[in-house]
């Protein structure tokens, strides 16, 4: 008995529709992945009042919270122990910023005379400049024109510190208030979350995946700014060497925009450039303590840094400098100082999580 015939071409047919179907699902499904995306970019720039001290407690908290747990294993309740910590670390910033504040108003009340003593020492600089610019100016109007540069007046007006005042002190205190409760609550917080799971074996992942998560990003914070600390204490010691004055406020500036990788070196570098020129007369001694950082800033970033860090938490430049101008964009300089830190976070959470592993290897070096 003779075959039943095989449509062929029907089933080829319905084979072409279904690949049809499904590019068209995955295009909507890209083009809904986008709009939320730009939503939840909307929303982080919307309320980032909130969420700029809520991140950075965080951070705080993941950070600290290796100490209160070694407290509390040694039978000190955690309230205690967070209590002790918190105290001892506002009474350090405190003493911190009171030592560094005095010397800022100074730099600050000085600026006008600062740069107007600074003009004349470059004028052996630009002369060259300016003497290209008037027989430029002659071959095209037949006379050189000449412009006489006056340097602006900057001053700071009381009122912007005292209307500003309320405003920083109630960030701090909201700073300071999660940090204690995160550093109280936080594991019994994340139990409860775990507990959530449907099974035991969901359970039993989900808590290897935090106490992972919790226990790298604590290590990743922890080793950051302990880095960036010694280089602040040897960016001050090496300007006392100097004679560069107020040498413990630019090794703050130098800790602190350390946490900005490329573009806080280049800002600390250009900060010490300027203070050298109006310190010195001398060319040379002016020029000193910038390129002695950038030779220590160089050190650290090239083989310190990454030495500690490992190559698992070494981040790819180009998505550094993409991560930085996005929340630089969105969140200003408290963004681009938790920038690196959250895209860090944003890696190890993707190493671990089914489905986005293409993000971590995406962003590593």
């Amino acid at each position: 008995m003779p075959a039943a015939p095989v449509h062929r071409p029907h089933r080829r047919l319905d084979l072409h529709n279904a690949r049809g179907v499904r590019r068209h699902l995955r295009g909507i499904r890209v083009l809904l992945n986008t709009f939320l995306l730009l939503a939840l970019l909307y929303t982080a720039t919307l309320i980032r009042a909130l969420l700029i001290p809520l991140v950075l407690a965080a951070f705080l908290g993941l950070a600290l919270n290796p100490i209160v747990a070694f407290a509390s294993r040694h039978r000190i309740p955690r309230a205690i122990g967070a209590s002790v910590l918190m105290i001892g670390l506002i009474g350090a910033i405190g003493t911190g910023i009171g030592l560094l504040t005095q010397p800022a108003l100074g730099w600050f009340h000085d600026a006008p005379r600062a740069i107007r003593s600074f003009v004349p020492k470059l004028e052996h600089l630009t002369r060259p400049l300016e003497a290209a610019n008037r027989a430029t100016q002659t071959l095209v109007n037949g006379h050189p024109s000449r412009v006489v540069a006056h340097p602006a007046d900057v001053a700071i007006s009381a009122w912007d510190v005292v209307s500003n005042a309320p405003k920083v002190l109630a960030a701090i205190l909201t700073v300071v208030l999660l940090v204690f409760f995160f550093l109280v609550y936080g594991d019994s917080m994340l139990r409860r979350l775990v507990e959530i799971g449907p099974d035991f074996r969901s359970k039993r992942h989900a808590v290897s995946i935090v106490r992972g998560i919790q226990l790298e990003v604590s290590r990743y914070i922890l080793t950051t700014v302990l880095i960036n600390a010694t280089l602040g204490a040897l960016t001050a010691g090496m300007l006392w060497l100097l004679h560069v004055s107020d040498p413990l406020l630019w090794g703050a500036v130098a800790m602190l925009a350390n946490f900005i990788p490329y573009v806080g070196a280049i800002v600390t570098t250009t900060v010490l450039l300027l203070v050298g020129l109006i310190q010195f007369n001398q060319l040379g001694s002016a020029l000193l303590p910038a390129l002695c950082f950038a030779c220590l800033t160089a050190f650290e970033g090239n083989l310190i840094t990454p030495m500690i860090l490992g190559r698992r938490m070494r981040l790819s430049p180009i998505a550094i400098l993409i991560w930085l101008l996005l929340w630089g964009w969105l969140w200003g300089v408290p963004g681009a100082l938790l920038a690196v830190p959250m895209l860090t976070c944003a890696k190890l959470i993707a190493e671990r999580m089914r489905g986005w592993e293409w993000f971590a290897h995406l962003v590593q070096r």
